[in-house]
């Protein structure tokens, strides 16, 4: 994937994938991989690729989008039914998903918060035979809303393309797959289901990173994709009622009026996207504690979420920048505003500058008053258990179909949603830790915190060089080496579900002065923000000396060996199904989980190794194609297996009580 090149719709690479001949499509491939290394020139709307020294080929992108297949042209001979195009269209980035008409409605009514349960909601309580008089007479109530034909169709078009790309692997999954993916993600978002084409175009995109070797790709981040994409297709057939909707998802969020709000800022963070988004969000609570984001996100990559912060923020006529509103507050009258909290900027929004407040004051202060297991409980409540989600009011838009914000002129500005980023702040935590120390992981240091006596791993939230996260990381970890061991910190981090209780650094109270924040991915921490190293005549007496802490790693005994379950499932989303067709420990695997009373992880194991070596053959002796939707379930189930045991894990690593899921 060249990020040179301008983004392509998915409808225009399925498009021009089909159009090519079975001759063709086999060195489709071969062909992606000849322009990923060739010159590329922009000139306004218009991005030259020089296929050769004699033929270029003109990408024509208004809007910074190629929407048509016309709008790809190749000046080689076989014109318009040449391979180039189609290779270009595949080596572009997935663009997102185009938004609906105007005027068009939510798929989804989630609420901005749940109202108590014991209080009435529209209507007052109604007197004793009220009901009776007002029903007519034989009246039923109406049947909940199930899946229309078109969306079970495209659900089935959706898990076919996706296990045929499980089948074969990220390997094995070239261009001619991935279009047929995005032919599936079009039909989808056509009839109505923009959460499930979204999660198919984050599969495309991971697959495309996993075969440049991009460093940034996660084989963790294409399993999760995939799942997603296979869990939705399974269950949109079956479910009705506010669960359908949910699934569904939206296609952008609506905004509603909220009347006249008093903001305070709390933190902001840069924002990096696998689908070339960059900027930055800055949240902000209200009196009662309730968060809002003001996002700037749009194409660019790390450069532009650096420089983003500094810009002006599009509410009204303010010209408070993100880093300067992460401190200050601001007053909003007709303010609009999405169910996951995002402010909009449209023409009747006004808003002033005015007093920020520390987070040691009130109303953020309340934010870290919240028990931790709490905060743990919610972080953990599964984006695909819907009903649960409504009912804590925490519902929010997963659809990664390129929501839009309002501007302040009216217009839309895209921004960037992964699916499961957690933009509407169900993930973050707010903490009070002491420093302990550091450890040494294999993706770098991590920083050791006690919070409320359990240790606390906090790893930096992004690793570019052009983004201050590491650094400050570097420079916080010597508060746990003579410059201040001990040192107590307020902090705003994200949840990462492990076995052990971890999560990312987004900021941190000052080390010297405790009514300041720093947001540790915008703002450069210096040696002089740190406290001054005791002198060599200053005695430490034996109460204050605190040994330096050693992190004993977890022995097999004390670990559940879920990672044995875990490390097949990737591996199929890797290598595909062939990989755990080849003979090995399978038996010994299994019998290990049974051992340490995994009995149901054993049976998906054995399950998951027979379907991938199943091959039946014809009367002729010759091997049949494979059931890829025997495996493809048997794989989604020890896919969610493993995501439920880790996210048990992780709550009963915070001490907090294990969400599950209502009904899969």
């Amino acid at each position: 994937m060249s990020p040179l090149l301008p983004p392509v719709d998915p409808s225009v690479t399925a498009q021009l994938v089909a159009a090519l001949t079975p001759r063709l499509r086999k060195r489709l491939d071969a062909g992606v991989a000849k322009l990923a290394g060739r010159p590329v020139a922009r000139d306004g709307d218009i991005v030259r690729l020089a296929v050769d020294d004699e033929t270029d080929l003109e990408l024509h992108a208004p809007g910074g989008v190629v929407t048509t297949a016309e709008a790809i042209r190749c000046g080689c001979l076989l014109a318009p039914d040449c391979l180039h195009r189609a290779a270009a269209a595949s080596a572009a980035p997935v663009a997102e998903m185009p938004d609906p008409v105007a005027g068009e409605p939510s798929l989804t009514k989630a609420p901005r918060t749940a109202p108590p349960t014991s209080v009435p909601v529209s209507t007052p309580p109604a007197t004793a035979g009220s009901a009776a008089d007002d029903a007519p007479a034989g009246a039923v109530d109406p049947a909940p809303e199930s899946a229309t034909p078109a969306q079970r169709t495209a659900a089935a078009a959706l898990h076919d393309a996706a296990a045929a790309v499980l089948e074969a692997g990220a390997d094995g999954a070239g261009a001619v797959l991935q279009a047929e993916l995005l032919r599936a993600a079009h039909t989808a978002r056509l009839a109505g289901l923009p959460r499930a084409a979204g999660r198919a175009v984050a599969v495309v995109t991971a697959l495309r990173a996993a075969r440049d070797a991009d460093p940034a790709h996660r084989l963790g981040d294409l399993t999760t994709a995939l799942r997603d994409v296979l869990l939705l297709a399974h269950r949109l057939p079956e479910v009705a009622g506010p669960e359908l909707a949910g699934l569904r998802g939206r296609v952008r969020q609506p905004y509603t009026p909220d009347g006249s709000l008093r903001l305070y800022g709390l933190f902001a963070e840069p924002v990096l996207t696998s689908t070339g988004y960059g900027g930055t969000v800055t949240w902000t609570a209200d009196a009662a504690g309730r968060l809002y984001t003001v996002p700037d996100v749009a194409p660019g990559g790390a450069a532009r979420a650096a420089g983003s912060a500094d810009r002006a923020v599009r509410i009204g006529d303010t010209s408070l920048t993100h880093r300067e509103l992460s401190r200050a507050g601001l007053a909003v009258s007709g303010a609009t505003v999405s169910p996951t909290g995002r402010l909009g900027a449209g023409a009747g929004v006004r808003a002033v500058r005015a007093p920020g407040a520390s987070w040691r004051a009130e109303p953020l202060d309340r934010l870290w008053a919240v028990p931790v297991a709490e905060q743990i409980a919610r972080a953990l409540a599964s984006d695909l258990d819907v009903p649960k989600a409504q009912d804590t009011g925490l519902a929010r838009d997963t659809g990664d179909t390129g929501d839009t914000s309002d501007t302040s002129d009216g217009s839309t500005q895209p921004t960037a949603q992964d699916g499961r980023d957690g933009r509407d702040g169900r993930d973050l935590l707010f903490l009070d830790v002491t420093l302990i120390g550091t450890v040494r992981e294999a993706a770098g240091e991590c920083l050791l915190a006690d919070c409320d006596g359990l240790t606390v791993r906090l790893a930096a939230a992004h690793d570019d060089p052009a983004l201050p996260d590491r650094e400050n990381l570097r420079l916080l970890a010597l508060l746990a080496h003579g410059r201040g061991p001990g040192t107590r910190l307020r902090v705003v981090a994200r949840l990462t579900p492990a076995p052990l209780p971890r999560a990312v650094l987004l900021a941190a109270s000052h080390p010297t002065d405790p009514d300041t924040h720093v947001d540790l991915g915008l703002d450069r921490l210096r040696r002089a923000d740190l406290p001054a190293e005791p002198t060599a005549g200053t005695s430490v007496g034996a109460g204050d000396a605190r040994p330096a802490p050693t992190v004993q790693p977890a022995t097999a005994s004390d670990e559940a060996p879920v990672h044995l379950l875990r490390r097949r499932v990737h591996q199929a989303a890797s290598g595909g199904r062939r990989v755990l067709a080849f003979p090995g420990s399978k038996e010994s695997e299994a019998a290990r989980l049974r051992r340490y009373g995994l009995g149901t992880a054993g049976a998906l194991l054995t399950a998951l190794h027979a379907t991938a070596a199943e091959r039946a053959r014809d009367p002729f002796g010759r091997l049949l194609p494979a059931d890829t939707g025997r495996f493809a379930t048997a794989w989604l189930g020890a896919a969610v297996y493993t995501e439920e045991v880790d996210r048990a894990l992780c709550a009963a690593a915070w001490g907090a009580s294990s969400p599950g899921l209502a009904s899969r």
